[in-house]
């Protein structure tokens, strides 16, 4: 109200008084002496202004009217409307202004403070989980009071076993120090009658000191034993002594020391310690100081002279012997130097007697080398058996691969070879692992080579039903391609050219037989490029029923199942007679015609009729064929065109086992014909240029062989040579072959090399890493990986970490030794996606399997290739590839099939060649 009535005031001052402010101010600007303040009315003056007595004291401080700021605007309110009245309306509306402001900031913040209030209940009644920084912390403080109950367990295990030894130390040092006042309290007893015995000959008769007339003669008294046992050990004491000196002395003539042995090669040392005099002596010495019991038997005696003389080889010439410089090892030497400085003073003085103590120290240090010589042994002795056994299977696998063969005397020739070399290794073996235990090795492991390169039979029947035993003459047109019978509607529907079949071609076939005998047609390596086809051609069939050309499809797929389902039947049966009267093409193209063709009633005759002409093997597939209610009648004719796809291989496969016999026996001349047939008299011209590049590379090779040899029978230059040069070069690499660099006489082995190329590039990258591994980790390279490398062949390799975490998986890294292998591995591993051979090792580890294969091709002999056969675990374990003597040996095999079968069929071809070449090189020069 009070504010309402201000409002009024003011309008109404304004209005009434705008006249006479217009004249003061015209007033003011005329003449600046007129100050005359107006006073308002006295009723408005009384509502304004009220008492002192009612007026609200305030502080200073606090006030804003009390301010600077107050003071200067109610001066210029005051000079401004000339008068009292217009400066209190002012005030109370600023007054009334200051009061609204502070009313909304507390309501403000009383609106604040109830939010924050709702927040913190809300917050409060909130159900609470548990969020991932908790569960972290949570994991990390199980994790930690697991690892610290670990620690304490180890700590108390670790504190047990301190005790124990401390005691055992107490024990054996109370012990010594017993042993050592017994031995004092002797030499005291003995000094003590010795100086009994010297005082009782040295006794002057009393008689000396009297004055004698005659001079007398003295009777010198010898010291005599008390007793029998007495005299007994005076003399047992002098005999030893003497026995010392001669075993000493005839141990010293021998010349072993260790500056002897390191001034002598490595090879006379072993011949010298290998002489019977040098070993009986030793063992003399050995029995006297106690290192060997009296009554041992010969065989123990020869191993502990051994043992106790392989302290001079590892210290006189450590690299000859030592061939790791691991933890093993340098405990070895430690082992041996220790020996030594036990065994020198012993036999520096031989006239006097050791001590107990230093034979104590001696035997001390004895034990301790043979037990480090004994464990470095076993774990040499596990690698060289393991490089013999391979060696002995190696030479097995070749015997059973020729001993078949009886018409080319080939088994004659080896059977000498194979049966020396057996001999040899396992007499090594039964010297290293004792006769039973050999035997026992040996039987496993050859028994393992043979059922793993033993045929392996499919699962199930896989004879078919409605097939005969088919003869020789009947192979070549179940073996003809399914082109062939679908040529007439190939030629009028382009799409059934894209269905190539599962089987390959008549050639091909001929030629992995003559290669492999046991070949059969495997249908996997194909399984999800046939589906792609048959996907595709099931979508042009698609598209043509759309477009109504549907029929024209229907009719080409009819066709070629009915000559497919003709070709796995014996013709003039029923089956036969059934399948060809009920797929006419004519009746299905009228049906289509008029409308009345089902695809139901299809389906239906080829569920009944497939059982009857499917191997038994094939029974789920047909069954899963018959059971499949899909709508579409297309994605159905794709699977039913690719079941009887498998039937034809099933049938294919089983007459080749029943005919494979008389095929191979045509293999050449077919191959013969066929080639002459493709090339007839065109140069060759891509075999001309590898024949040229394998005689350049043979006759580089040979010359730096025979630089300061002069010249040998092995390095003459042959055509076997250059041609296995070349196979080498072929098969041997990690870039993927082209076309254009292979000859056409190995044209039908192109998939053969890449696939040999693709494994020796796994081959030495995981050769690579794994021989990097155990030199960081010092371990030796002969020493197999097999479950490593096995599991690293799987892998990709784009995953450094993957390999890292096979080796981790059975090895502990250091961190610098994992760090250092990662970047090693990557490196490697970058080499093998490029296909680009850069890092060191694994252009290493080629060139010594490109030289080892190269060796075992062109041997000349089976005396030769026996040879190369026997040493090949050996060399490769040595050049660091001990996991892959198996899979390197299977290649040989295979590489020498393909050259045998290569050379026998295309021999004229190669003549002209090798003659063309000559004359070229002739008119070159």
């Amino acid at each position: 109200m009070h504010r309402s009535d201000s409002s009024d005031l003011e309008h109404e001052s304004s209005r009434t008084l705008q006249p006479s402010i217009l004249e003061e101010n015209q007033d003011l600007i005329m003449s600046s002496d007129n100050d005359t303040v107006h006073a308002p009315p006295a009723h408005l003056a009384a509502r304004f202004y009220k008492s002192s007595s009612y007026r609200r004291k305030t502080s200073a401080a606090s006030s804003r009217r009390n301010s600077l700021s107050s003071h200067h605007s109610s001066k210029s309110s005051r000079s401004a409307h000339g008068g009292p009245q217009s400066t209190h309306i002012a005030q109370h509306l600023r007054r009334a202004s200051i009061i609204e402001s502070r009313k909304a900031r507390l309501a403000d913040r009383a609106a604040h403070a109830e939010q924050v209030r709702l927040r913190a209940a809300m917050a409060k009644a909130a159900p609470r989980f548990s969020t991932t920084s908790e569960e972290r912390a949570l994991a990390a403080k199980n994790a930690r009071e697991k690892f610290l109950a670990q620690v304490a367990a180890n700590c108390a295990e670790e504190v047990k076993r301190a005790k124990r030894v401390a005691e055992d130390t107490r024990e054996k040092k109370a012990a010594e120090h017993l042993k050592l006042k017994e031995d004092m309290q002797e030499r005291l007893a003995e000094a003590e009658r010795r100086r009994s015995v010297l005082q009782q000959n040295q006794r002057r008769p009393r008689t000396a000191t009297l004055p004698s007339v005659e001079e007398k003669k003295v009777i010198l008294r010898t010291w005599r034993p008390r007793n029998d046992a007495e005299a007994a050990k005076i003399i047992q004491r002098a005999w030893q002594n003497r026995r010392r000196r001669l075993i000493v002395s005839d141990f010293l003539g021998l010349g072993l020391t260790l500056e002897s042995i390191q001034r002598t090669s490595f090879e006379e040392v072993g011949e010298l310690l290998n002489q019977d005099q040098v070993l009986d002596t030793t063992a003399k010495l050995l029995r006297f100081y106690g290192l060997q019991e009296e009554g041992a038997d010969s065989i123990g005696e020869k191993v502990t002279v051994r043992t106790f003389l392989s302290a001079f080889l590892v210290l006189g010439h450590p690299a000859q012997v030592l061939t790791e410089d691991g933890e093993q090892e340098k405990d070895l030497i430690e082992k041996a130097k220790g020996l030594f400085l036990s065994f020198d003073p012993i036999i520096t003085c031989p006239s006097s007697a050791p001590s107990t103590q230093q034979l104590e120290s001696l035997s001390e240090a004895y034990t301790g080398f043979q037990t480090a010589f004994t464990a470095w042994k076993d774990r040499d002795s596990s690698i060289l058996l393991g490089t013999l056994l391979a060696q002995f299977v190696e030479l097995d696998a070749i015997w059973q691969s020729v001993k078949d063969d009886k018409d080319g005397h080939v088994a004659a020739d080896y059977k000498e070879g194979v049966q020396h070399n057996q001999t040899l290794l396992l007499v090594r073996l039964k010297r290293l692992a004792g006769a039973d235990r050999a035997m026992k090795m040996i039987r496993e492991a050859v028994r393992k080579s043979r059922k793993a390169s033993a045929k392996k039979k499919p699962l199930g029947d896989v004879r078919p039903r409605a097939t005969s035993l088919p003869s020789a003459d009947a192979i070549a047109p179940s073996l003809t391609p399914i082109e062939a019978s679908v040529s007439d509607t190939a030629a009028t529907n382009p799409a059934h050219r894209k269905a190539t079949p599962l089987l390959p071609d008549n050639r091909t076939i001929m030629h992995e037989l003559a290669i492999n005998k046991e070949y059969r047609i495997d249908v996997k390596p194909k399984t999800d490029t046939r589906e792609n086809v048959i996907r595709e051609v099931s979508e042009t069939m698609r598209q043509g029923l759309e477009s109504d050309f549907g029929d024209m499809f229907v009719v080409a797929m009819a066709e070629t199942i009915r000559e497919k389902l003709l070709s796995l039947v014996v013709p003039g049966k029923s089956l036969h007679t059934l399948i060809s009267e009920s797929l006419d093409t004519t009746m299905i193209a009228n049906q289509l015609k008029l409308g009345a063709f089902s695809y139901q009633q299809f389906f239906s005759f080829m569920n009944s009729l497939l059982p009857k002409i499917c191997a038994p093997v094939r029974d789920t597939d047909v069954k899963a064929l018959a059971e499949d209610k899909t709508d579409d009648p297309i994605e159905r004719l794709a699977r039913l065109n690719y079941v009887i796809d498998l039937l034809s291989i099933d049938h294919a496969n089983f007459s080749l086992q029943m005919n494979a016999p008389l095929l191979i026996k045509e293999a050449t001349s077919y191959e013969q014909k066929c080639f002459a047939t493709t090339f007839g008299n065109e140069v060759l011209v891509r075999t001309s240029r590898w024949w040229t590049q394998a005689r350049r590379k043979t006759e580089e090779e040979i010359t730096r062989r025979s630089l300061g040899n002069g010249p040998a029978p092995a390095n003459r230059i042959t055509p076997d040579k250059i041609y296995m040069q070349g196979l080498v070069d072929l098969a041997i690499g990690v870039a993927e072959l082209q076309e254009e660099d292979l000859p056409e006489t190995l044209e039908l082995d192109y998939i053969r090399i890449n696939r040999m190329r693709t494994d020796i590039l796994r081959t030495v990258v995981i050769s690579a890493i794994l021989l990097t591994a155990k030199n960081l980790m010092r371990r030796d390279v002969r020493s197999q990986w097999k479950e490593q490398a096995q599991r690293m062949w799987d892998l990709p390799l784009e995953d450094a970490h993957a390999y890292i975490g096979v080796i981790e998986s059975r090895y502990a890294l250091p961190p610098t030794t994992k760090t250092q292998l990662s970047g090693t591995i990557e490196r490697i591993l970058l080499d093998g996606q490029n296909r680009q051979l850069i890092h060191p090792v694994v252009k290493v580890i080629l060139q010594k399997i490109r030289a080892h294969v190269y060796t075992r091709l062109s041997a000349s002999s089976a005396e030769e290739r026996v040879k190369a056969a026997s040493s090949a675990s050996q060399t490769l374990s040595s050049g660091g590839l001990p996991e892959f003597v198996e899979q390197v040996g299977a290649l040989v095999d295979e590489l020498q099939r393909v050259a045998d079968v290569d050379r026998e069929a295309h021999g004229k071809w190669y003549d002209g060649v090798i003659e063309a070449v000559g004359r070229d090189e002739a008119g070159g020069t």
